[in-house]
């Protein structure tokens, strides 16, 4: 993966060989002091030029709406495609080369990695998705699908959202959950960033008031 200032990237999944994942930046040179889809229209180049970065091409990507649900979808087949499925908050496969893509500001997005079965999930959690337990949903769902065991699982739990500038501490029941699911403690890692922490780096709908521009978190293993 080439560097980006504006793609953050995290150790634990770093260290997995062969995975490819990313968390992008705020770019201040998109206005986007506007709806979501407009907003996620003028990002779309960039979230192309990070995914280009990271050697993932749009044809190997699926994306999920991100309706603050709990509907997890697998996304398999011979080959690695692209969709872009309505409804859903969480995506998972195994298929080689084939990358997963989830849309948040404020809402935790989820990266779950299995490198012994060379399985992932991207998952969008917010308060609702948290209570509806979505989280620990993907981990079931790995299990079921490819046979993931949850001791095999790593998690990462990307910058979203806060106490004490949000009443819920999402993150906190995300983490809990997915050990409680059977994940090790140790293999859950929550970055601890809130997204209204830094504005030059973050966007947050509840800060800017619902028009602002979306990070976009990807995750996927590659064919090689």
């Amino acid at each position: 993966m080439t560097a980006s200032p504006l793609l953050e990237t995290f150790p634990i999944l770093s260290a997995l060989p062969g995975l490819v994942h990313g968390f992008t930046l705020r770019s201040l040179e998109i206005d986007v002091v506007t709806e979501r889809e407009e907003a996620l229209a003028r990002l779309r180049p960039f979230f192309d030029e990070q995914l280009a970065r990271a050697g993932i091409a749009r044809e190997h990507l699926a994306t999920g709406e991100q309706v603050h649900g709990g509907v997890l979808a697998g996304i398999d087949g011979e080959e690695p495609g692209t969709c872009h499925l309505a409804g859903t908050d969480g995506l998972f496969t195994a298929t080689p080369g084939q990358f997963l893509g989830v849309y948040a500001a404020d809402c935790a997005a989820i990266l779950i990695a299995d490198p012994v079965r060379r399985a992932c999930a991207a998952v969008h959690s917010g308060a609702v998705g948290s209570v509806l337990g979505i989280a620990p949903a993907a981990i079931r769902a790995m299990g079921d699908n490819y046979g993931s065991v949850p001791a095999d699982l790593i998690v990462q739990i990307a910058p979203c959202i806060r106490p004490p500038v949000y009443e819920m501490d999402f993150a906190a029941t995300i983490a809990s959950d997915c050990v409680e699911a059977g994940v090790p403690a140790a293999q859950v890692v929550d970055c601890g960033t809130c997204t209204t922490s830094d504005p030059s780096r973050y966007y947050s709908y509840r800060v800017e008031k619902g028009k602002t521009g979306r990070h976009f978190a990807f995750i996927g293993w590659n064919s090689l």
